[in-house]
């Protein structure tokens, strides 16, 4: 006997046909009719230029998309193969959806990376150095993931002492980037963060996208305190690399970056302390020997014999000042001497004769030196305006008139342009 179905049993046959024989698949097509509804789930339409096949996109897959959706663009999109019994449709549950071609993740990254590289924010001299010995630091991720974990079980191990703000935000899905950067505004805020540390753990280009978002790169390019990046893993690179001012491999990497152990500093400051005692001791060494060897200077010996030698050599020069003071003394006496005998020899005519000779010898020597004779050899006085004697020309200006007295009289003339 044959079996008849009812519409229920042979679309659920169909469903579990279609679901079982074709299982996941990635399909790529154009986007149209899309729609996204208030519950969050996305519905769309993939086709190309000979068939359609409807998708859905429910709201838990939906939160991690990287981009928007919209009608015309080419797309990739994972699911499964099903069938929506109320109309009788198949279609596909999408799971993840990315673009494709000119809108692609990559090309979205590369075409990023130029423009803010062209804009200077990759410039090395705008990097701020990190703090030798920072006290408060935070950190901007997910408060539920293992990167946060693994950053705080080394700062707690390496440095207890450093203070850790938890920023917690999503990391991934639509709306991330607008959370990571909300985050890093509301810390510019708070002047006694000295670092801050974006990171998250490592995942696909999609998975870490919420980092190559421009508000986030913008909001890390803006803040004052040095920014660390460590999104994840060592060979992962996102924007926010290239912006921050340091990169780390990992968040952990990222913990001993700014989190330098207690016990290094520790034997560090003692392998200073060591040298520094090394150096005092040397000091006092050396001052020691040249106090030991100033002790055995000649001066502390025997002093007073030094006095004593410096008495005498005070002694043999106030001798020899002495002495040449008598020589000079004679010497004037015996000029005196014989001027005085020359003199009495000399009869009171030939006196009277000698002292008007010596009397017309100083009168030469006076009316040589007399204003008049100055004249006579062609100088000149010169009176100001005012009737002062005029030392300088400054004190004339163009059309004063002056008075100019020579040997031979006075005249008055007028200071010309010069």
């Amino acid at each position: 006997m044959e079996s008849v179905f009812t519409i229920t049993g042979l679309t659920a046959a169909i469903r579990e046909l279609l679901e079982d024989q074709i299982g996941e698949i990635e399909v790529e097509g154009e986007m149209s009719n899309f729609r996204r509804q208030n519950s969050g789930h996305l519905y769309f339409t993939l086709k190309d230029a000979s068939a359609q096949l409807k998708g859905v996109m429910f709201r838990g897959e939906a939160g991690y998309l990287r981009f928007e959706p919209q009608d015309g663009q080419l797309v990739v999109a994972r699911g499964e193969i099903t069938v929506y019994a109320a109309r009788g449709e198949y279609q596909l549950r999408v799971r993840s959806l990315k673009p494709k071609g000119k809108g692609s993740l990559q090309e979205q990254f590369e075409a990023l990376k130029r423009k803010l590289e062209l804009e200077g924010l990759f410039a090395a001299e705008r990097k701020k150095l990190l703090p030798l010995f920072p006290r408060k630091v935070a950190i901007v991720t997910s408060p539920t993931g293992a990167a946060l974990r693994d950053f705080l079980n080394i700062i707690s191990r390496r440095c207890p002492r450093l203070h850790v703000q938890v920023f917690g935000v999503r990391v991934q899905g639509h709306g991330a980037g607008e959370e990571i950067a909300a985050a890093l505004g509301e810390l510019k805020k708070r002047a006694e963060v000295e670092v801050i540390l974006v990171a998250r753990g490592g995942g696909s280009l999609e998975d870490l996208w919420s980092f190559n978002e421009e508000v986030v790169a913008r909001a890390i390019a803006e803040m004052e305190v040095p920014v660390i990046s460590a999104v994840g893993h060592e060979v992962d690179f996102t924007i926010a690399d290239f912006v921050a001012d340091l990169r780390a491999p990992t968040p952990s990497a990222a913990a001993e970056l700014i989190s330098r152990a207690d016990q290094e500093w520790r034997d560090e400051l003692g392998a200073f302390e060591k040298r520094l005692y090394r150096g005092v001791l040397g000091q006092v060494d050396d001052l020691r020997w040249r106090w030991k060897s100033l002790g055995q200077h000649y001066i502390f010996k025997e002093p007073r014999r030094m006095v004593e030698q410096w008495n005498l050599k005070l002694d043999e020069q106030e001798n020899r000042l002495l002495r040449g003071m008598n020589s000079l003394l004679a010497h004037a006496r015996q000029r005196w001497e014989r001027g005085q005998r020359r003199w009495q020899k000399l009869s009171p005519e030939a006196r009277l004769s000698s002292f008007r000779e010596k009397l017309k010898e100083r009168e030469t020597q006076l009316r040589l030196l007399s204003p008049q004779s100055t004249l006579e050899r062609g100088y000149a006085i010169v009176y100001g305006p005012d009737g002062k004697i005029l030392r300088r020309g400054a004190g004339v200006n163009e059309g004063d008139k002056i008075k100019v007295h020579m040997a031979d009289g006075d005249f008055t003339a007028k200071r010309l342009p010069t």
